[in-house]
């Protein structure tokens, strides 16, 4: 029998690497900041209650992007259909550029949604939960509304579909 390796024994890249094997949906949190989109991509959205409605969404500590989401009243977040993957890697890329292009709805409290993503969900902060590196943000929902179509997968560095069983 072969003994796991002890957390002194861990290698940040063969971790990355196992979390990475696990297949997640992408989402797209954003909000109108100043008059202009601001957002990003992340692979870590999850439900977490009905009562009351909140999601989360875990974020690199490090994120440049979230101290400027996080004074807003509301956020949108996007599950992302199978056909974003060029919009999953242009919100991970240059700030300025993450939303050209891109169609959006910015609802009255300043919640931003991608006009073809499978939900779309209006949110404000609930909780912010430090965890080692990352940040969990919990985030309440104030509305939602369902698109058609896939999820994006994102799985071992690289996006794909779900493959439907008859």
């Amino acid at each position: 029998m072969t003994l796991l390796a002890t957390n002194q024994d861990l290698d940040p890249v063969a971790l990355r690497r196992a979390f990475g094997s696990f297949p997640t949906g992408v989402v797209a949190l954003a909000a109108e900041v100043d008059g202009h989109p601001v957002g990003l991509a992340a692979s870590s959205f999850t439900s977490v209650s009905l009562d009351p409605p909140l999601v989360s969404i875990s974020l690199a500590a490090g994120s440049r992007t979230w101290p400027a989401l996080r004074g807003a009243p509301r956020f949108g977040v996007t599950v992302l259909a199978d056909h974003h993957g060029a919009v999953c890697r242009q919100l991970s890329g240059p700030v300025a550029a993450r939303f050209a292009g891109v169609p959006l709805t910015v609802d009255q409290a300043g919640a931003i949604t991608l006009d073809e993503g499978l939900e779309r969900f209006s949110c404000s902060l609930y909780r912010e939960v430090e965890a080692g590196d990352h940040v969990m943000v919990l985030l309440r929902v104030h509305a939602v509304d369902s698109g058609a179509g896939h999820p994006l997968v994102f799985h071992r560095s690289g996006f794909g579909r779900l493959e439907r069983s008859a």
